[in-house]
């Protein structure tokens, strides 16, 4: 075989062993608490596990009839554990007036190679 030959093969080689890298679970909650606030239910069907699916139309309706903004919001995972840890806060607006909740620890799962939100970590 000639040699560019061989490196070609190599080449090729080397690019299919490349994967794509796993998606961050703590991309995951922050999108899903984004979608959430927005009551974009569609990316919220897509980030809801399994075992929450029966949650979709509470989710969706949470903050759909009031004023909601994300505050602060930095999320990263508990080590390789199934917790993403979040900071910041959301801030609805009843009647007027602000309700802070703020963030928590959420769980995820990852579902089809995608990771998606799980519920509050207990």
């Amino acid at each position: 075989m000639k040699p560019t030959m061989i490196l070609a093969l190599l080449g090729a080689l080397l690019l299919a062993s490349c994967g794509t890298p796993a998606p961050d679970p703590a991309d995951a909650v922050e999108r899903y608490l984004t979608a959430k606030i927005a009551s974009d239910e569609p990316t919220l069907r897509a980030l809801l596990c399994s075992s929450k699916e029966a949650d979709l139309a509470q989710e969706v309706a949470s903050f759909a009839s009031v004023e909601a903004r994300m505050d602060g919001m930095v999320c990263q995972r508990d080590g390789d554990s199934d917790v993403v840890r979040c900071e910041g806060q959301i801030i609805a607006v009843y009647g007027g007036e602000d309700t802070v909740f703020p963030l928590t620890s959420y769980r995820v799962a990852q579902e089809d190679g995608v990771w998606k939100w799980c519920g509050e970590a207990g």
